[in-house]
Order: structure tokens, then C-alpha cells, then sequence
């Protein structure tokens, strides 16, 4: 085989309908649109989710709940992650942000107790679980809420 007599897949490649290119095509005059309606106008059809009058799905359907606009979200960081740091390092938000741990600071950083520490840290961040607290002391470390 050589790159001249290379072809796609059979079935694979589709020609596009060239609409409204005269009577032999198939697609001429009304250019597949029928004759006159709302979707033969210019700019016509329908919004997303019209059901032609019927009340639509969205308002059908029960609402529930409601969203907190004071929700604080924190980016996450598990323990494993900070054994990457060297021993005795200060672990803070910004330096998270800078080795490419966390992407976005959000509300603060949390960190969470999975899996090993095995470094003696310096932590400071928004807020510890218990479990990453507790690990983080006994690996001779300190966490720091600021």
C-alpha cells in the first residue's frame, strides 16, 4: 500500500446536502423546508424545550430545594498529595496554587485526611478534617487554621 491509494473507511466519509441548488437536486425551490409555515421563515422555529403551547416539561416537573447564595467551596487536598513536598516544608494555599495541586483557591483549602503523610510538614490552610489534623500531628507536624 502507498499514501496515494490510501481511502477512508467505506461509509465512513458523507457528502454534505447542498440545499437549495435547483430541482435536480432534490433539495431545490423550497430547499427542504416545505411550503410556507414557521419553519420555512427566516429566524423561524421554536425555543429549546417549546412544546407548542402544552406546558412544558420544566414547568411540569415539581421544583425543590433552593441554593444557598453564602455556600463557601473549598478546594480539596488529600494527605498523599503532600508527601510530594519536601521535609519541613511550610505547605501554604499559595504554594498549592503554584506546584499545580489545586487550580483554583476558591473560598480556601481543606485538607482531608486520605491517605499517608509520611513528612514532617508545616501546614496552613482554611480548614482540616480530624483525621488529616491528627495524621498530620503524628508525623511530628503542625496544621495551622488561618
Amino acid at each position: 500500500m502507498k499514501l496515494h491509494e490510501l481511502k477512508p473507511a467505506e461509509g465512513s466519509r458523507k457528502t454534505r446536502n447542498r440545499v437549495g441548488r435547483g430541482t435536480g437536486s432534490g433539495n431545490g425551490k423550497t430547499a427542504g423546508k416545505g411550503h410556507k409555515g414557521q419553519n420555512a421563515r427566516s429566524g423561524g422555529g421554536v425555543r429549546p424545550g417549546f412544546e407548542g403551547g402544552q406546558t412544558p416539561l420544566f414547568r411540569r416537573l415539581p421544583k425543590r430545594g433552593f441554593t444557598n447564595i453564602n455556600r463557601k467551596d473549598y478546594a480539596i487536598v488529600n494527605l498523599e498529595t503532600l508527601n510530594r513536598f519536601e521535609e519541613g516544608t511550610e505547605v501554604t494555599p499559595e504554594l498549592l496554587l503554584e506546584t499545580g495541586i489545586v487550580s483554583n483557591v476558591k473560598s480556601g483549602v481543606k485538607i482531608l485526611g486520605n491517605g499517608q503523610l509520611e513528612k514532617k510538614l508545616t501546614v496552613k490552610a482554611n480548614k482540616f478534617s480530624a483525621s488529616a489534623k491528627e495524621a498530620i500531628e503524628n508525623a511530628g507536624g503542625t496544621a495551622e487554621v488561618i
